[in-house]
Order: C-alpha cells, then structure tokens, then sequence
C-alpha cells in the first residue's frame, strides 16, 4: 500500500542545523529508507543562503504511508500521534488507521490506557514563561470516543510540565516538569555565572500525581535535582566536593551543550516548529538539562530517566519518601533519593575522562518488559547529534548491571557498567540513518525492534541482525493553533515517538478495528516558502 508522494521544492530555505536540547548546530546526514543510499548531495554544514540538509531533504522525496511488511512482523497496532495537529490515530500493520482520536492541540507522549482512554501531554499554544522544545503544560485523559475525562494545567512562570509521562499500576501518573532557579539561586548551587542566563535556570522535578475529579491532581510523591548537587568550583559552599566521589549527584557544571547564541540560527530553530515563534536565546540557556523520558519498572520499584544534554541515562529510587528523595539515605535502595546508576558519559561524573561518551543527545529510554527477549535491560534511541565519527543515529540495548536486591555495584574507578551496549541498530550505510532531535524505540515481544526516526515521521521495525520487516512514514500532518509558524512547513510529518501496542491489550478488547473508510486524508503541505 502506497499513498501519494509529498511534493518536494527544488529550493527550501535555509535550514543548516538540527535541533539538539539546547538549540540548533551544523549537521548533515541522509536518510532514505533504512540501509539504502541517498540519490541527495549531502549539504554538510552548509551556508545560510543554501539548501537544507539532505536529511530533510530525503525526508520530503520519501512516499508516504506503508513501505514494506514483510513475514516476522510483531502483529499488533502503531499510536502514531504528529506533533503538528491534536489528531491521534491507531493504525494497523498495513498501515490503515482503525480507530483516531481528535484534539485542538497538538500532543506528545501519548499512552493507551487499560479502558481505551488516551493519556498525552498537550501543548501548550502560549507558555507562560518557559518556552523551549518539549514544553507542555497541561496532561489530559481522553476516552476511546474522544470524551475529555481528565484534564490537568500546571504552568506558571516557576514551574511547567514538559515531555513525557508514564501511567503507573495505581491509577496515578509520572510527570516531568520544570521548576526555575533564580540566577542567585543558581550560582549558590556553585554553577559558574558565566553559565546562567539572566532568567535563571530551569531544573528538573519529578511528580507522582494522583487525578482528582475532572480537572485536579493531587502531588503524592517528588524528586527534585536541586537537592542532589555538587560542583568542585567554590569551595566555599556547601554542595563543594569532588564529582568523582560522589557518582550519585550531577556536577551541576558538567553540560557542555553550548547555547544557541546567533538570531540567525534562532530563527531556523523556530523554522522547524519545535519551539514557540516567540521563543529567546535565554530561554534554550536556561534549559540545561533537557529531561525528555520517564520510564517506570514496577518490580524494582524504580524511574529510569534519559538527560540528553549530558548524554547520560539514570536510574532513580521510586520507593522513597518524598522527604527521603531530597536525602541520600532511605527507600530500597538505602541512597534515598541520589542517582542509583547512570550511564553514557563517563565524563560527566569525572569517573572516566578517557573514555569515550557513547550516548549522543538520546531519547527514550526505557525497560524491556518481562517475558520480552531482553527482559530487564534498557533501549534507548541514540540520536547521535555531536557524535565525533559522523552524523548517524542508533539503537541501543544496555544491560545493566543490576543485583537481586535492585542495586547497581559501581567499581572503585571508573564509571558503571557495561562497556559497550548488548546490542545495538545502525543502517548498513549508517549516515543514511539519522535523526538529529526527538524520536523513540522499542523492543518488541517476538525480539524485533520498533524504531521511530521523529523528524521525518518514519517508523520501521528490524530485527537482531538489523533486517528491515516493516517500513512506514507517517502521512498525516496539519496545523494546531497557535504553535507552528509558517517556515515549520519544511518538516510537516514529525512524531515525538511511535508507541506499538499488543493486539491483546484490555484497551482493545471488544473494539471494533476494522479500518476506517474512508481513510483519515493524506496530509499535502504547501510549498515551501521562497
């Protein structure tokens, strides 16, 4: 099944960087289908006044809808939710929508639910204050029939939700969200001044929430960063100490993202539609951490988080406390609420200055589910931004070294285990691979693994060895009010993440998921301006 081919410009603007946590850098790359070669010149870093990427580039010449399904698919149902409408669909392996759901807003993180409701972040058209990639703001439940059964708003000009969410087994709901630290609360942390924008910084916070009535949430459990930090800069603070020593606290001086600083490259930012029109160069300064995924492991009781400013992934203690989540003592773990494990950078920690940083600007990490093969390690979408060898992205699986009682032995040097990835995903020709912001993955229960590449909304699934068996783009799109700016047409497919779901999930149970006729339109972008 193939639908319409999008319509390609011979000329777009310029459009010469990827979107990373903090802003925008030089970046190339291709990306046809998986493993082939680009028929595209790739534009390197280009100028201002020249063509895109050929990534983005290759991304509008790609038909549209099912490319491929191919015997030793995982049978099943794809959440495809585009980060450009409020429009959510559940389509088939053949690639036909069954079931949509409608919204105004736009949304990101969009989970099924054992009813058949939908839980998902939606964004906000006009943050209050905060307004870098990923804000949100808001979290709603809605049914199967598209009834609003819950809707909470936390946005204020000191904190805002962001991202992700993860639904937990009593009923409550993971949440991120940003707090903001004052420039004098900042630097009294030990955070070089020359680092922290006028504004101040924006940290990340933790919230267990529990939904009350149709437009409440009471706060039952937190975890806040602020509470576990050390720095080496000023001795005569506090928090002062040696990164090394204590592998459980962020040196909150280890970013080495640099900040957007040049309107122009603001501008293109703001091109992509991935931040309000309105948006400033102190605005992606101040978000220094850029947490984008929550992932929760019942049995362990614990949160793994992906911080892709630092390229680090962490492990934290759910079963504190809120008051032993600002500690070091207290919950299973007995380290209340310090990092249990973290991984990626070694640098970070000052607990491997020689080695090599193996997570590049990641995104979604999460556990394999019991029964699934590779039950209890982790995969994580490696974007691959910044990567030193070239401008490719991966799939990674990380087993980690985990004991019985859900602790994470650290060696006297150096930092956690493993060495190198269980197993991992690149193309055949990597480059031809590449998703520089957003995406996700997915191990799936017959050991195939789901792959969404975000920005040009194509999701595929591969097997151990890395064979293509499914191929799909996304072909919807449209307009949410409010967010996207006219140049956000370049890219018109995005997909914060593509979520598979089992076709024995109770939310399915006793639905009708014969394919819609007549099908949701295929979306057909204007052409590009210029």
């Amino acid at each position: 099944m193939f639908l319409r081919r999008a319509s390609v410009a011979p000329f777009f603007p310029a459009l010469t960087i990827c979107l990373l946590t903090v802003g925008l850098i030089a970046c190339g790359g291709r990306d046809p289908a998986p493993g082939s070669a680009s028929a595209e010149p790739d534009a390197g870093s280009g100028a201002p006044a020249g063509p895109p990427p050929a990534w983005v580039v290759a991304a509008m010449a790609q038909p549209r809808g099912l490319l491929l399904h191919e015997a030793g698919t995982a049978p099943g149902y794809l959440i495809v939710a585009p980060l450009k409408t409020g429009d959510i669909y559940l389509v088939d392996r053949d690639g036909r929508a069954v079931h949509s759901w409608r919204r105004v807003e736009a949304g990101i993180a969009d989970q099924l639910l054992a009813d058949g409701s939908i839980l998902r972040g939606a964004l906000m058209a006009d943050p209050p204050n905060f307004k870098a990639g990923g804000v949100a703001g808001v979290i709603e439940r809605i049914s199967w029939d598209g009834d609003l059964m819950w809707r909470w708003t936390m946005a204020s000009r000191e904190r805002i939700l962001h991202h992700d969410m993860e639904p937990l087994p009593n009923g409550n709901v993971l949440l991120i969200a940003w707090e903001l630290k004052t420039l004098e609360q900042a630097v009294a942390a030990g955070r070089k001044a020359e680092l922290v924008p006028e504004q101040g910084l924006w940290s990340e916070w933790l919230l267990e929430v529990e939904p009350v009535g149709k437009d409440d949430a009471r706060i039952v459990w937190e975890w806040h960063l602020w509470d576990h930090l050390v720095q080496d800069h000023d001795s005569a603070l506090a928090n002062y100490g040696d990164p090394a020593a204590f592998p459980g606290r962020l040196d909150i001086n280890a970013d080495v993202i640099q900040a957007v600083n040049d309107e122009e490259e603001l501008a293109r930012l703001k091109a992509l539609g991935y931040i309000p029109q309105d948006a400033t160069q102190a605005d992606l300064q101040s978000d220094f951490l850029h947490m984008n995924s929550v992932d929760y492991h019942a049995g362990l009781d614990q949160i793994a988080v992906s911080l892709p400013s630092i390229s680090e992934l962490w492990i934290l203690d759910h079963s504190t406390t809120t008051v032993q989540a600002k500690g070091s003592a207290g919950g299973r773990s007995g380290k209340g609420g310090e990092i249990l494990y973290r991984w990626g950078n070694p640098r970070m920690m000052k607990r491997g200055s020689d080695a090599a940083p193996q997570l590049f600007q990641q995104h979604q990490v999460e556990w394999i589910p019991a029964g699934f093969p590779g039950a209890g390690h982790l995969t994580v979408f490696n974007n691959g931004a910044l990567r030193p060898d070239g401008q490719y992205s991966s799939v990674l699986e990380i087993e980690t070294p985990v004991a019985a009682d859900g602790r994470y032995p650290l060696p006297a040097t150096g930092p956690w285990p493993p060495a190198n990835p269980k197993w991992s995903y690149t193309a055949p020709d990597r480059e031809s691979f590449f998703a520089p912001f957003i995406s996700g993955t997915q191990r799936l229960p017959n050991g195939n693994t789901l792959i969404c590449a975000g920005p040009q909304g194509h999701v595929f699934e591969v097997t151990p060895d890395g064979k293509t068996v499914w191929d799909y783009r996304n072909p919807y799109g449209g307009r949410a009010p409010g967010w996207m700016p006219e140049e956000a047409e370049l890219l018109p497919y995005p997909l914060f993440r593509a979520r598979w779901i089992s076709p024995d999930h109770p939310g399915l149970a006793r639905r009708d998921l014969r394919p819609l006729d007549p099908q949701p339109e295929v979306f057909q972008p204007p052409p590009p301006p210029g």
